[in-house]
């Protein structure tokens, strides 16, 4: 029988649209801080990156509560989306502060400010807002393909948004004024477009009825399951080998983007271009994109996603491989090629990666007889803090180790220039061939195929 629908083609695409608020402050930072910080405000990249761990070790502690808050909110509006629409109005101020960091007042004071703006906007508002997000799409429809369609229109405007921002913001940080003035103009505009579309998204949908959405499972005992203590939930999560290995994933991909971030760094001080890093974004998102759009298909001719995922990731290693040697040799173009390469062999496993997680849930279900589904799903959440907050951090204390010279200056130490190549080239290629061999192991799909031949 054929699920009931709830949403039309324009709930989905405004629902899809708040990725645009989402990554407003997610590209923008993870690309831009850090050089905003060393290059203009003139602090320690060390100092940042312990700085960046620490505000990490609260963030992970904050997903929880919001959780269960929402969970226990009624109101009007419904569960999730208050929580999204005030949750972005704290992203936008803490967003503009950790850009709007005062110049005449002492290095402690900055560092300060830095901290408390830069945790407040992780630990509390964004994860308050994106921890809604997420949530809506169980509360807004109970039809499975419209779910998978909310989340193909999320990461279409995730990573247009990344390329747009990661290629207009040098030279609109220019063209507002340049140094600190500019960084402030910057995040004033990208905050307005923040609200404006995290706004629209949170209209464009409404929240099912409690009870309808509960209504299919009042009395199963798949309910009565499900209600497992935090250990227990940890337990049977941590059993099962391939929710392990995505977590290791999610963990190094959080790595891979911060080296890739250090691009602004490697176009300033290696090839003397900082606005080569807009151009290397488009290399970057367009074939993610492409890929996003052609993976159901691909998915569907492989007959499964694991050789799909395999061997798609063997051509990103290969092609990260060919970017370091183009970038040794000096030639633009051809690493462009080659990120472009990477980028392609990335995508599939970008498009993919929430129906493996699912498929995840069942071998837990296989083999433990319980269904942990959402739970399941913190691997991505667990994977993204951990990895997001360590690959910043390490970043930082690296640059710091190999003599980084703070403040506008056009040259850094040979020792610097050389970390430079090994974060921006050879580390991104090594994590490559790690995600690689631990795919070569996830096939999840097989095993749970065994699993049900087995149990007949």
């Amino acid at each position: 029988m054929e699920q009931k629908r709830y949403l039309k083609w324009y709930n989905m695409v405004g629902y899809g649209s708040g990725d645009i608020a989402g990554n407003v402050v997610y590209a923008f930072l993870s690309s831009f801080v850090m050089i905003y910080l060393t290059n203009t405000i003139g602090l320690n990249s060390g100092i940042v990156g312990t700085l960046i761990a620490a505000s990490k070790l609260l963030d992970g502690v904050t997903d929880v509560f919001f959780g269960t808050m929402i969970d226990k909110t009624r109101s009007r509006m419904g569960k999730a989306r208050p929580w999204m629409l005030w949750g972005f109005l704290g992203c936008a101020v803490t967003l503009f502060a950790c850009f709007a960091i005062p110049v005449n007042i002492g290095k402690f004071a900055q560092y300060a400010w830095f901290f408390i703006a830069y945790t407040l906007l992780n630990a509390v508002f964004y994860t308050a807002n994106n921890i809604a997000y997420s949530a809506l799409t169980a509360l807004i429809t109970k039809n499975s393909r419209e779910r998978v369609q909310m989340g193909s229109y999320r990461f279409i405007f995730a990573f247009s948004t990344s390329l747009a921002i990661q290629s207009v913001t040098v030279n609109a940080v220019e063209w507002l004024g340049g140094g600190a003035a500019g960084w402030r103009a910057v995040a004033i505009i990208y905050c307005i477009i923040g609200v404006i579309t995290n706004t629209i998204s949170v209209l464009s949908v409404k929240e099912l009825p409690e009870e309808e959405l509960k209504e299919e499972e009042e009395n199963t005992t798949e309910k009565k399951e499900e209600k497992l203590t935090l250990v227990q939930a940890a337990k049977y999560l941590f059993s099962n080998k391939y929710y392990v290995m995505i977590c290791v994933i999610y963990i190094l991909q959080q790595l891979y983007g911060a080296m890739i971030n250090i691009g602004i760094y490697f176009m300033t001080y290696v090839l003397f271009n900082q606005k080569l890093y807009g151009v290397f974004s488009w290399a970057i998102n367009i074939p993610l994109i492409a890929a996003l759009i052609v993976t159901p298909a691909l998915v569907s001719k492989w007959k499964g996603m694991y050789k799909l995922n395999k061997y798609s990731y063997m051509v990103a290693t290969v092609g990260r491989l060919l970017v370091a040697v183009a970038g040794y040799m000096g030639n633009v173009p051809l690493m462009l090629l080659f990120t472009a390469v990477a980028a392609l062999g990335q995508g599939p496993w970008q498009g993919d990666m929430n129906a493996v997680i699912a498929s995840c849930s069942e071998y837990t279900y296989l083999t433990k007889g319980k269904r942990i589904d959402g739970t399941m799903y913190s691997c991505t959440s667990l994977g993204v803090k951990i990895g997001g907050g360590l690959g910043t951090a390490i970043a930082g204390w690296m640059l710091d180790w190999s003599g980084f010279v703070n403040g506008d200056t056009a040259v850094q130490p040979d020792s610097c220039i050389s970390m430079m190549h090994i974060m921006y080239l050879w580390i991104p290629f090594v994590i490559d061939l790690l995600i690689t061999i631990i795919l070569s192991f996830m096939n999840v799909e097989e095993a749970n195929e065994k699993l049900k031949k087995a149990k007949q």
